[in-house]
């Protein structure tokens, strides 16, 4: 980590997780820890030295969150400080545990919070940067919550503490590690939607005035793909990530790339019309933004990129504009971190790096 400037990433390691056939919860889970426990064990057997902090950023669907507005309003004029912030925040928290347990969890599980940021105050209808000891009559307070399964959680521990005997960690969620980092990025921006398109889920988050408002997903990510194509052209699901690549690449011969290409159009139809659905629910605006910000694994990422571009006749419906898209690349993050030898360029760790480095160390 390095406050004054860019961070290095020393060593990096990815591991697939092993793709399933059909979607299971249960082997889902398992199959990510495994994953998990491999990643750990590579990297302590590495020889580039023990950590002295670690951080462990969660994606869909191992955390829930939502964002919060916590309104107070009185007649005679009162201080706001932080007794009064902690005990408003302290309900909201008990609220969320009670009216939207983690998706994906078993109900029996408990959710521990696992970020609470303040997102902006406004004291009698104005922006205040400084609110704390400050009398008002109005209070607006917008607060960002995440929560995982406590069973979750301890699972992860274990695995780390198994190989790096640290206890503690610090836990973030995918969600705010891209808003913080693209807000702080991209300050020209006060408006963009933030969508993450992961293996099995498909998430976009709706930001306004630099505030995290809306977040909705989608249990279709790059997987549904690859699934997709091993189905249509009766083939393992290896042999269709192989043929995707080459598809993507223009060298399967014709009549393959024929078959393909029809599968493809007719996944990423069915894609697009989740997303514009998604998209549609989170606005209680008559439009959402037209700035996109993209991340995405590589390997599928153009195939992505392209549906949100072709999806033209739903998007004039939502937006005021054409969608000004941007993938976070080689293109995007480059100079953003120092990347030493032969580590990959990976953007999910890229942009976790720049967030730990900027605001949590």
């Amino acid at each position: 980590m390095n406050k004054s400037g860019v961070p290095k990433i020393i060593h990096s390691i990815r591991e697939p997780i092993v793709l399933l056939s059909q979607m299971d919860i249960d082997q889902f889970l398992s199959l990510t820890m495994k994953s998990l426990s491999i990643v750990a064990e590579k990297i302590s057997k590495a020889g580039v030295g023990a950590p002295t902090k670690i951080f462990c950023v969660l994606a869909e669907p191992w955390y829930g969150s939502q964002t919060r507005v916590i309104k107070l309003s009185k007649n005679t004029p009162f201080l706001f400080n932080t007794k009064l912030a902690d005990s408003l925040i302290e309900k909201e928290v008990a609220l969320f545990k009670e009216e939207h347990l983690v998706r994906n969890i078993d109900e029996g599980d408990k959710v521990l919070p696992i970020e609470l940021k303040n997102m902006g105050v406004l004291l009698n209808g104005y922006a205040t940067h400084n609110p704390l000891d400050q009398k008002t009559k109005e209070l607006e307070m917008t607060i960002f919550l995440s929560m995982s399964g406590e069973q979750f959680l301890k699972n992860v521990q274990e695995i780390i503490l198994k190989h790096f005997h640290r206890e503690e960690i610090k836990f973030s969620s995918l969600l705010m590690v891209s808003f913080a980092t693209i807000r702080d990025m991209f300050a020209h921006h006060e408006n963009f939607l933030l969508i993450d398109i992961g293996g099995e889920i498909t998430s976009i988050s709706m930001v306004k005035k630099d505030v995290l408002r809306e977040a909705g997903s989608f249990p279709t990510g790059k997987n549904f793909i690859i699934r997709g194509v091993a189905s249509e052209l009766n083939c393992s699901l290896e042999e269709a990530k192989s043929l995707i690549s080459l598809y993507k690449d223009g060298h399967t011969n014709p009549s393959i790339q024929n078959r393909l290409e029809g599968a493809i159009n007719k996944l990423q139809s069915e894609w697009s019309k989740k997303f514009h659905k998604t998209l549609a629910g989170l606005s209680k605006d008559i439009s959402v933004p037209a700035v996109i910000f993209l991340t995405a694994d590589p390997d599928l990422a153009d195939l992505f990129l392209q549906t949100i571009k072709n999806d033209q006749k739903n998007q004039y419906t939502l937006t005021d504009s054409e969608f000004k898209i941007t993938y976070f690349g080689k293109e995007e993050l480059h100079g953003a971190v120092v990347l030493e030898g032969k580590v990959a360029h990976d953007p999910f760790l890229i942009l976790e790096a720049i967030y730990i480095n900027r605001f949590i160390c």
